[in-house]
């Protein structure tokens, strides 16, 4: 799986059909780079209204509380405070703005630092927002608890201590990996791609290099779970997908979850486009619980977009999340048991660069 946050997603020039091969459509929501200043500009306006009058209302609490006598202001004293207020608050403002933009953080962290209340997610040219659940359970992870190591690598510390642990996840793409040397590194578990469904044709496609690598890294000691990217747009091909991963796996010890890898292709010749939200999350539901039928662990693999537009959250609280944020801090307060934090790691025993992830435990 490689899924580049917020725009950038997975290209899937696999095996199969030539009429299969991905290309990039846009997702709108709400158009957001090319109104950039005219938001702020609205957005300022709005916050003078509420701070003009949260100012007044703090200066008259204060009045009254030293001279407890009815305080009035006339016409020119109004406008004096209004015009202070607008002034010091859009120097303010500004500075704030500034800064954001001359420190890397770019248009989309400084719309997101003013809609904490929010998720903020940028597809194409498009900003999209989300309200927070107040019903959906938050993720536990504290923000300081985080390390990233000089050589980029990620862990997660408890006390001062090291709880995390280290994994990769691998397909075709990979090519031939040295799992010994990988165990070396420290890797303490793979997801390796089991197969896809094509997008256009529907053809189920076994990862070439599947065999090889649930067989090297159970051999070099390395827990293992699969993953299945679904194009699925019925129910019976979802649990026609969940029968050929349990028929695949069966001569195997794995340990790790089967995973269901939920992406938007954008590409509008998509065997998928046409589903809603809650026909989406029918499906997934029917690969998980076959997954759960057969006593193993079934997990949802996504990113912003696969978990507040294209699923059901509410609908899925139960079952466990792996999501793929390639930059810090994490941006996302739901649960998770498993972060895929960049798809230019460097292993030992691998060519190239590849996925790394961290669990929590």
């Amino acid at each position: 799986m490689n899924i580049n946050q917020e725009n950038k997603y997975m290209k899937l020039n696999e095996n199969i059909p030539e009429d299969d091969k991905n290309k990039k459509t846009k997702n709108s929501k709400i158009n957001g780079p090319a109104l950039l200043f005219g938001f702020f500009a609205l957005l300022s306006l709005t916050g003078f209204v509420y701070m003009l009058f949260t100012h007044l209302s703090l200066r008259e609490q204060i009045k009254k509380e030293q001279s407890n006598k009815e305080i009035t202001y006339t016409v020119e004293e109004m406008e004096q405070i209004k015009e202070q207020t607008i002034v010091e608050n859009t120097a303010e403002i500004k500075a704030k703005m500034k800064e954001m933009l001359t420190n890397g953080d770019g248009s989309l962290a400084m719309v997101r630092s003013f809609f904490p209340e929010e998720l903020v997610a940028i597809y194409g040219n498009e900003f999209s927002f989300f309200p927070i659940s107040t019903t959906l359970k938050k993720n536990s992870y504290l923000e300081e608890n985080f390390v990233v190591k000089d050589d980029g690598e990620m862990e997660y510390h408890l006390a001062g201590n090291k709880v995390s642990k280290k994994g990769i996840d691998v397909s075709k793409y990979q090519g031939k990996i040295d799992w010994n040397l990988v165990r070396g590194s420290n890797v303490e578990y793979a997801f390796l791609r089991l197969a896809i469904r094509g997008y256009e044709s529907g053809l189920i496609v076994l990862d070439e290099t599947y065999e090889q690598n649930i067989k090297g890294a159970i051999a070099a000691d390395i827990d293992v779970g699969v993953y299945f990217f679904t194009q699925a747009i019925t129910v019976e091909e979802a649990i026609e997908e969940a029968d050929f991963v349990l028929e695949q796996i069966a001569p195997y010890d794995v340990t790790y979850p089967i995973v269901l890898d939920v992406e938007d292709v954008n590409d509008e010749i998509a065997r998928t486009n046409h589903l809603t939200k809650e026909e989406r999350t029918d499906l997934v539901i029917a690969f998980l619980e076959r997954i759960k039928e057969a006593g193993y662990t079934p997990m949802i693999y996504g990113n912003l977009k696969t978990f507040l537009v294209m699923l059901d959250m509410e609908r899925l609280e139960d079952y466990s999340k792996w999501f793929a944020y390639y930059s810090f801090p994490v941006y996302f307060p739901y649960e998770y048991d498993i972060l895929q934090y960049t798809d230019k790691g460097i292993v030992r025993g691998i060519e190239g660069e590849v996925d790394l992830n961290i669990t929590f435990q």
